[in-house]
């Protein structure tokens, strides 16, 4: 597991975070309307009140089923997605507030590595200009010396500075994983948002690439949040883990300890699918059901329509968040008194 993260000093905060896509009624349903339909804006709730911090150094995953909003959130946290609700602050400031100088430290300091790099990356462009590009646009590289800063960076990611002359599609899997970590590190920045950044290569690449992230870690001093779906994989990176689940934080502590001792009914039972050399005779089942459509999420827990432990209660009141520990909390009405009848 990484190393643990006490008396790091705060890099990133955000408070009350909440996410909302609005779909407009369309020409077709607003003519329908004007014959006597009821046609209306459609709004998605991909992240729901969530708070986090990161500090300088630190890993933390956002961990859950697709469709959880743990993308959204990342991209948020990014500096991509303007949030409907909520503030981020970066090294203390609100980011709302910033002067021009300050927000582009921001902007550079945060930088996100998709999931498929092969459609982030431009087909057209050489290798070596994706990675150059954004440092020469900044200010941080001039021309002269892009070729030989450019090189410096593919070495740093186990790639032949030679291949900078190559077009995106002429590279694996793997290496366009690196170009894309590459380019996240042009701009010097001190977090990286990695989305699902290794689930789309094979195991013995993603573990390559994983020691790549961590021995990046140890030479820059980056933080990172790591998005993926995978317990598996996040159980050896991570210091925390936030377990979201249609827009919310269910839970959220330690790595080790929420391994150990998880205390969301949700949690356990995605503890109980990952793999283990122990439990081979052991008969694996998913989360009973689908999750729920962000369009019209259910009340109360938004869990509760999946989970064997819902009581009447979980029906109709949202959980509260009940803190189990320092650094522990989780949202469930059993751990704040047990699931009672609602009142």
């Amino acid at each position: 597991m990484a190393a643990q993260t006490t008396q790091r000093q705060e890099l990133l905060r955000i408070e009350g975070i909440s996410k909302r896509f609005v779909k407009p009624v369309d020409l077709a349903g607003r003519i329908a309307n004007m014959m006597g339909a009821s046609n209306r804006e459609s709004v998605v709730h991909a992240v729901d009140g969530v708070d986090l911090t990161v500090a300088e150094g630190e890993v933390v995953a956002l961990v859950g089923e697709s469709g959880c909003g743990k993308s959204t959130l990342g991209r948020v946290i990014a500096g991509i997605h303007e949030p409907t609700d909520g503030h981020v602050f970066w090294r203390g400031q609100d980011i709302a507030t910033m002067e021009s100088a300050a927000r582009q430290a921001f902007t550079l300091g945060a930088q996100m590595i998709f999931q498929d790099p092969m459609s982030s990356l431009n087909p057209r462009i050489r290798a070596g200009e994706i990675v150059g590009e954004a440092p020469r646009v900044h200010g941080l590289v001039d021309a002269a010396g892009q070729a030989e800063y450019v090189a410096t960076l593919f070495r740093q990611v186990g790639l032949d500075p030679e291949y900078r002359r190559r077009f995106p599609h002429q590279f694996s899997g793997g290496q366009r994983a690196r170009i894309g970590i590459a380019r996240a590190l042009a701009v010097k920045p001190k977090l990286l948002v990695c989305d699902e950044s290794v689930a789309a290569l094979d195991v013995s690449i993603q573990a390559q690439v994983l020691n790549l992230f961590m021995d990046l870690r140890e030479a820059l001093g980056l933080a990172y949040v790591f998005i993926s779906h995978d317990l598996g994989v996040v159980r050896h990176i991570s210091d925390r883990i936030f377990i979201m689940y249609l827009g919310r934080v269910i839970e959220s502590g330690r790595t080790d300890e929420i391994f150990r001792e998880p205390a969301h009914p949700y949690t356990r039972a995605l503890l109980d699918n990952v793999p283990r050399l122990d439990a081979r005779k052991r008969s694996f089942s998913t989360v009973k059901g689908e999750i729920p459509s962000p369009l019209h999420p259910p009340p109360g827990c938004h869990f509760h329509p999946r989970c064997p432990l819902a009581g009447p209660r979980c029906a109709v009141e949202v959980p509260r968040r009940t803190i189990l520990s320092e650094g522990r909390i989780v949202a469930c009405h059993l751990a704040d008194g047990g699931v009672a009848a609602a009142a």
